[in-house]
């Protein structure tokens, strides 16, 4: 972040705006909104501050700027249109120690003036870091049509019992199970639609009900796809249960930018795996699960890809039915469709592929896979964590018939920033793998549509050099 997001306090304490254009009388009917003191210093004024000076609202300063006008001042703005007073009032604002915002001119700001969405008391900023004021307010546009017009209504009744439920209900993960509840329920539903009547009596008997149950709180758990890395690949479902839980039990492979998704005060721990080296064996997994979920939490188990492809989704799923805890199953983007889709191969394709095949390459060598299906022709094979099995498949796939001509292509870190794809041949492989030094998560798809894969050169298209058997994404 370039910028710390905060809200300020500025209340009766007063804002020194430079210049008395339209710019300015923006910036000041912002803050007029927030209840600051407004002195404005310009030589003339528009129209519109004008009025507000007339109507007392603002203290107006006739004169050109000097740095004895900031005298006071919590918070400087400066909006003119002549640069060098512009610089002028930077330079006094930080010889003086106090904030400045130079009106679309980042280098000399010190803070600048978000886009902002407006239901009081809830209020949302969007800020591009002074990059693009125009994509900020792109983004506020979309954020105002999704808030309902009462928002607002609902906040302040919430502020209004904010006090009484931390009386009845002690304990933080209760508090927040409560409001979870209260902000999908019908006492929500109605405020939202206007109806106040009778919103304090209902929001009583809901946290009469909350503290008679609280002692007796049954957990839950979510076992959540994470889909293969990118984070706009995360479903909708998935989000929201994220912010409900109070623990995340995670894996080694969702990146972080998807765990910010979660409740920022939710306890996180990484139980991942790495091939050929877990630290966190399942059964670990599984009494952490119980532990958390018996306390009462509501548990997030959040795996990359899908909980049920390669996921042990299922073995977890059977353990807390057993000890009888709720659970909710969360589908997610598998990292073969993720990683297919981000390389641009159709894994079925009339004349190509009539059968697609999910394999995990862990424990290829164990004698149980059938390699003889595996090389049937006009059939597409998706080896998962196949990084370290690259010599094995080969061999067993040309032993069953498989020809050396045969399409393949490796997606390593599918849909991550620093994804990267390589096509061979069935008997150039090996070569091709030993010295791309592949790193995990790596995916392998064999067959006739894997030589689609320079269809979609997404990298040229970001501009980025478009390769003849390799493109990373950047």
């Amino acid at each position: 972040m370039d910028y710390l997001p905060i809200f300020v306090d500025v209340r009766d304490r007063l804002v020194v705006v430079i210049g008395g254009g339209v710019v300015a009388h923006r910036k000041t009917e912002h803050l007029l909104k927030a209840h600051a003191r407004v002195r404005v210093v310009a030589p003339e004024l528009s129209a519109d501050l004008a009025a507000y000076r007339d109507l007392g609202r603002i203290e107006h300063r006739p004169l050109l700027f000097s740095a004895s006008q900031l005298e006071g001042a919590a918070l400087v703005v400066a909006a003119t249109d002549d640069d060098a007073v512009n610089e002028s009032v930077a330079t006094a604002a930080r010889e003086r120690g106090l904030l400045v915002n130079v009106v679309d001119d980042g280098k000399r700001s010190s803070f600048i003036f978000p886009a902002i969405v407006d239901r009081s008391p809830v209020i949302v900023a969007v800020g591009t870091a002074g990059h693009s004021p125009t994509l900020a307010r792109r983004v506020r546009t979309q954020i105002e049509a999704l808030l309902p017009e009462r928002l607002g209504l609902l906040g302040a009744h919430a502020g209004r019992w904010r006090e009484a439920v931390r009386r009845a209900l002690p304990v933080l993960s209760q508090r927040l199970r409560f409001w979870d509840g209260f902000f999908s329920g019908p006492v929500a539903t109605s405020l939202l639609a206007g109806n106040v009547a009778g919103a304090d009596e209902a929001t009583q008997r809901a946290l009469d009900t909350a503290r008679a149950a609280a002692g007796e709180a049954r957990g839950e758990v979510y076992l959540i796809g994470a889909g293969p890395g990118d984070p706009d690949l995360l479903t909708l479902r998935a989000q929201q249960l994220l912010q409900q839980a109070d623990v995340i039990l995670h894996d080694r492979l969702v990146p972080e930018v998807i765990l910010g998704r979660a409740r920022r005060d939710a306890e996180r721990i990484n139980v991942g795996k790495s091939p050929g080296k877990h630290e966190h064996t399942q059964e670990y997994i599984n009494q952490l699960l119980l532990e958390h979920a018996r306390a009462g939490k509501r548990v997030a188990r959040l795996k990359g890809g899908d909980p049920f492809i390669f996921g042990r989704g299922g073995e977890e799923m059977q353990v807390l039915r057993e000890a009888g805890i709720p659970v909710v199953v969360v589908p997610g983007i598998t990292a073969g469709l993720g990683a297919a889709a981000s390389a641009g191969i159709p894994l079925t394709m009339r004349g190509l592929s009539q059968a697609v095949t999910m394999v995990t390459a862990t424990g290829a060598q164990s004698g149980s896979l059938d390699w003889a299906a595996l090389a049937q022709p006009q059939h597409t094979v998706v080896f998962y964590m196949s990084a370290a099995q690259i010599g094995f498949i080969v061999a067993q796939l040309r032993e069953h018939g498989l020809p050396d001509a045969q399409p393949v292509a490796l997606i390593e870190r599918a849909t991550w920033p620093d994804e990267r794809v390589l096509k061979s041949t069935l008997a150039e492989l090996p070569q091709l793998a030993q010295q791309s030094n592949l790193q995990s998560p790596t995916l392998l798809v064999v067959g006739e549509v894997a030589a689609l894969a320079q269809l979609r050169e997404r990298g040229a298209e970001a501009g980025l050099p478009a390769a003849g058997t390799e493109r990373e994404r950047g």
